[in-house]
């Protein structure tokens, strides 16, 4: 996050403005999870694979008795996903996808072969139920989520979030409609969300802050 509260730019660009370190603790965050969480924006966006690429990190998930790789868990209201993205490309752990009956017919038909399909009633998904589930079925424990701003937005909303690792870059980007951390500007969340503070490291120009909420 820019020092004026910003995580993109106003048109929603991939910003690429933290360090190597970030980018490294980030990989390290991500190996801690049973799973990776992403929404479908940010997952088109990126266009990740939600790996981890990092030999060590892999070696030490298999030293805790983790899978080597966290399960991929994509999140979408309205289902539609391309296939064509580069998660559906690698087989190396699995694709959980959590959508809604409102995904269509033809994408259902595409990406049924790709990703394990969980389609709930209603105009968007229960995220709580999804926790549930993930860990009833799948044997998550802890979930990591990376974006974007809409999903984090939603999961504090129903306060399923514990912990926020955030990362103060030195950047100021300006700009009325740049979205923050909980998305573009709009409405108030229904209560303030307190955090206590558990860890903060100042790296080079970056400063990394652990949060518990």
């Amino acid at each position: 996050m820019t020092w004026d509260g910003r995580i993109t730019t106003r048109n929603l660009t991939r910003s690429d403005f933290s360090s190597r370190e970030d980018k490294r603790r980030l990989l390290e965050i991500r190996a801690r999870g049973d799973a990776l969480l992403v929404g479908r924006g940010t997952l088109s966006a990126e266009n990740m694979r939600m790996g981890l690429p990092d030999a060590g990190l892999r070696a030490a998930r298999l030293r805790r008795k983790q899978a080597e790789y966290p399960i991929r868990v994509i999140v979408s209201n309205s289902g539609r996903i391309p296939p064509n993205l580069r998660v559906f490309r690698g087989s190396f752990s699995p694709v959980l996808i959590y959508s809604t009956a409102r995904m269509p017919k033809a994408a259902q038909k595409r990406l049924a072969p790709l990703a394990t399909l969980h389609l709930a009633e209603g105009r968007a998904v229960n995220l709580r139920a999804m926790l549930e589930d993930l860990s009833a079925r799948h044997g998550v424990k802890r979930l990591i989520c990376e974006g974007g701003a809409a999903l984090f937005r939603s999961l504090l909303q129903e306060g399923l979030v514990h912990e926020l690792n955030l990362t103060l870059c030195p950047r100021i980007f300006g700009g009325a409609r740049a979205p923050s951390l909980t998305g573009p500007p709009g409405s108030f969340l229904p209560r303030a969300i307190p955090g206590r503070l558990r860890r903060m490291e100042v790296v080079g120009d970056e400063c990394f802050l652990r949060y518990v909420l």
